[in-house]
């Protein structure tokens, strides 16, 4: 290793005026019992392959230690607490101040989440309209709660601040009409028993259920799919003669009603969808749309409500300010009003100043969180950190470039430099050769990932790490990658093309896209890509082959089992369908996002790509197991019979800090092994279930290397650059690169079946440059196969060795949703007019 600092300071601890960090003995997760000094008050880059031990190092042991202190210190109670939440696995840590993480992390699903709650400028806002806004003669000012969808004086009373209102489509409520009603002629139902049952019920209700849906009366089929009655009645149901059966009360419920008591209330995202497909969605008529009561509506600030206000994207909001400052309704305010409006109108200023230098500038305040990408969140607690005015603090960042367009990381670089012009200590976890050549000072690991990494091979300025042959960052970083542009472009087979797509900053656009090509869609961070390719492209596509929006991403049936209760709801699944050509070449869609797996611990690696049903398998076929009678169930840490029930199969447990964020700790009694002393008493060749669990994928492949079901998926795992995770590593910990590969082998591993259209998001973000290239080529892999590949992408290196390119833009938002550049990455990055073609062209040439 190479370490400047410990060599010009010596191996002692810090003392006073010791400008380090320095760890010692830091053996979490990976890490081979690391030495390390790292300069406070610089901005340094962590970097390596993936699984090299860069998290483990900054998150995992400095972050962690420093938060570790922080809570230490509080209180007495929180002294108690921390002790079960555990301390990183280091022998010290001196010179260490107080920190704070700013992680890759998807925003919760709520709808009342939003840009302006999170960066806190709909507070000052609201303020403003209360303070200084123009109030309807002879109304009295109010308090800023009157001005906020989330509170009961200020929320539309209608709609109850949600500003829309879903109504069911009857239409769509039966599939086909000639059908009868027992035949299935009703769409809107659920499967199984319970349709059954409404179909008995509507039979005892004198309701002819063999008769074609269509000769029905209308003012029958009128009432039985729309009535919001719940009559009971007797049903004597119908069963094979064999079976016992016994006249039970059946309550009806009409379709819509189940749809909108459905979409209202389950926790299955599969139910949901199914509902959501029967549903319209409208403004609500009251407030149009708006969210707010009528009085908060009628409030002014230079002529523009609060609503109008916060649907501005925050560059315009700022202009706003800027008139509001001369327009004449304030220059009439009193004098104290006046004051306020000026304070407010300043602050609110700074906050949009400061959003907007971190390319946030397109998004609105009223933007829902749970639509922005884990890059955009990141940045938007970024921004409120840099508004904090802190010093002497250590921000510690997880990929802080990832989705972001070149042209948008020099906004990036910005922010971090006024964190650490700020007095501050920014260290960043990257893989971006831009931020990296940025930093003061890079800590680089390595060589390889899991037990082949952990060592630490190059600490100090970064222009050295050239001296370091072992280090794969400096091969790409100093210009010796490998070129992984293709020898010859490939000919389309055919073209799929979108006519008149409409949505969010799309407007009317008509768009093609190569098939049996690999095609990257590239522009700045807001211009549209992920809303043409994640959401138009996608619905169209499901909407052709008739394929539920989740049925793609399911994973296992274990995965199912335990994520049905976790799925986040995600309110804007509803997208109109635009009208296309060519889509009869595809026959199958694959949608592979960044969206994590699981959001609790039952979620891993092995229940997702289905590849632990194989080894309960074997487990349920071990002698032991057999005279147990253990089935395969037995060894499934979700279900009752096997696990731990202290911590029901999670491994872990949560610890309350009251006032703090909830702690986890690994669970007491199975010490973070799942299931119970019985189950683990089953062994295959000296390990039991937690022990396999435990493998990483690169030493069960020799574990179960006689097992072809499981040793495929682990091969491929294993190929594209994930052979240093563990099996039953939690979807929590997993990054959002990481995830996505994880569905994409989950994907590979089964049967082709005819042309497969594969949707990626940034499959590249979070990616080493070498695990980038490993990616790309399994990803080439299916274009030779026949297939389709499109990706969202903002490495140059990777959209320059793609076959075709489209290229939105040319700004973000309002300023974007347009083609400004399409063909081979040569002629885009040749004759292209948008802001992507002179970053491509360095690539290119």
């Amino acid at each position: 290793m190479v370490d400047k600092g410990a060599k010009q300071r010596g191996a002692g601890s810090a003392t006073a005026t010791d400008p380090m960090i320095r760890v010692h003995d830091a053996t979490e997760h990976n890490l081979r019992h690391v030495d390390v000094a790292v300069p406070r008050d610089q901005i340094v880059a962590f970097t390596g392959v993936s699984g090299s031990g860069k998290s483990s190092l900054a998150f995992a042991t400095i972050y962690a230690e420093a938060q570790r202190r922080y809570l230490e210190s509080v209180a007495p109670y929180a002294r108690r607490l921390i002790e079960q939440a555990g301390a990183p696995r280091v022998g010290g840590i001196s010179g260490l101040p107080p920190a704070v993480a700013l992680r890759q992390q998807y925003a919760a699903g709520s709808a009342r989440s939003s840009v302006g709650t999170v960066s806190r400028v709909s507070n000052v806002l609201r303020m403003l309209y209360s303070r200084a806004g123009t109030y309807p003669a002879g109304a009295e000012p109010v308090d800023s709660d009157w001005f906020s969808p989330n509170t009961a004086v200020g929320a539309c009373p209608t709609c109850h601040g949600l500003g829309r209102r879903y109504t069911v489509d009857e239409g769509r409520l039966v599939g086909d009409p000639e059908l009868s009603i027992r035949q299935g002629a009703i769409a809107a139902w659920p499967g199984a028993w319970q349709g059954k049952n409404y179909r008995d019920i509507l039979g005892e209700l004198g309701i002819d259920i063999d008769a074609p849906f269509r000769a029905l009366p209308a003012e029958r089929r009128h009432w039985l799919l729309t009535t919001e009655e719940q009559p009971v009645v007797t049903v004597h149901p119908v069963r094979e003669a064999h079976r016992i059966t016994r006249p039970y009360q059946g309550t009806y419920m009409s379709p819509r009603s189940w749809v909108l008591h459905t979409y209202a209330t389950t926790k299955s995202a599969s139910l949901r969808t199914k509902a959501a497909s029967f549903l319209t969605e409208e403004p609500c008529p009251t407030c149009e749309g708006r969210r707010l009561n009528p009085f908060a509506l009628s409030v002014t600030i230079a002529g523009v409500d609060i609503a109008e206000a916060t649907a501005l994207p925050l560059a315009e909001l700022a202009g706003l300010l800027e008139r509001a400052r001369v327009h004449p309704d304030t220059a009439a305010l009193s004098p104290e009003r006046r004051q306020a409006a000026e304070a407010l109108i300043g602050n609110l200023e700074e906050h949009l100043r400061t959003l907007t230098e971190l390319g946030l500038g397109y998004l609105g305040t009223d933007r829902a969180t749970s639509t922005l990408s884990a890059g955009e969140f990141q940045r938007l607690h970024l921004a409120t950190q840099l508004g904090s005015g802190l010093f002497g603090v250590l921000y510690v960042l997880d990929e802080p470039s990832a989705g972001l367009h070149p042209a948008d990381t020099e906004l990036l670089l910005t922010a971090l430099r006024r964190l650490r012009a700020a007095g501050n200590s920014v260290f960043v976890v990257e893989h971006n050769p831009r931020v990296i050549s940025d930093a003061e000072w890079l800590v680089d690991l390595g060589p390889g990932a899991g037990t082949h990494g952990g060592r630490v091979l190059h600490s100090g300025p970064t222009a050295d790490l050239m001296d370091v042959p072992e280090s794969a960052t400096a091969r790409y970083l100093f210009g010796d990658a490998p070129s992984i542009r293709p020898t010859a472009v490939r000919e389309p087979s055919s073209w799929l093309t979108l006519f008149d797509v409409t949505r969010h900053n799309l407007d009317r656009l008509t768009v093609r896209f190569p098939l049996g090509t690999l095609t990257a869609v590239t522009g700045v961070s807001g211009s549209g890509k992920s809303t043409l390719v994640g959401q138009v492209l996608a619905a169209t596509v499901r909407d052709h082959l008739g394929t539920p929006a989740d049925a793609e991403d399911r994973g296992s049936r274990e995965d199912r089992e335990a994520s049905d209760e976790e799925a986040a709801l995600d309110d804007d699944r509803i997208i109109a369908i635009p009208k296309a050509d060519g889509l009869s070449a595809i026959q199958r869609l694959v949608q592979v996002d960044q969206k994590p797996i699981g959001r609790t611990p039952r979620s891993n690696l092995a229940t997702y790509t289905g590849l632990f049903d194989t080894v309960r398998k074997l487990f349920a076929a071990q002698p032991l197991a057999k005279e147990r009678g253990y089935t395969a169930s037995r060894f499934s840490f979700n279900l009752p019979n096997g696990r731990c029930p202290n911590c029901q199969g999670e491994g872990v447990v949560s610890v309350e800090l009251l006032f703090l964020p909830t702690e986890s700790a690994p669970c007491p009694v199975c010490h973070g092994a799942r299931y119970n002393p019985e189950t683990l008493q089953v062994l295959v060749d000296g390990k039991s279930v937690a022990d396999v669990l435990a493998l990483s994928v690169e030493d069960a492949l020799s574990f179960l290397e006689h097992l072809p079901a499981a040793h495929r998926i682990l091969s491929l795992l294993d190929d594209i650059g994930l052979g240093y995770l563990t099996l039953g590593q939690s979807a929590t910990t997993l990054s959002g690169g990481e995830a996505q590969r994880i569905k994409l082998v989950s994907e590979l591993h089964r049967a082709r079946r005819g042309h497969t259209l594969y949707l990626l998001d940034e499959p590249t973000s979070g990616l080493h440059p070498a695990d980038a290239d490993l990616l790309l080529a399994r990803l080439r892999e299916l274009v030779d196969q026949r297939n389709t590949v499109v990706m969202v992408e903002h490495d140059m290196r990777v959209a320059a060795a793609a076959d075709w390119l489209l290229d939105l833009g040319p700004g973000a938002g309002n300023a974007g949703g347009r083609i400004v550049a399409e063909g081979t990455p040569a002629e885009v990055s040749g004759g292209g007019s948008g802001r992507t073609a002179r970053f491509l062209a360095e690539h290119t040439s």
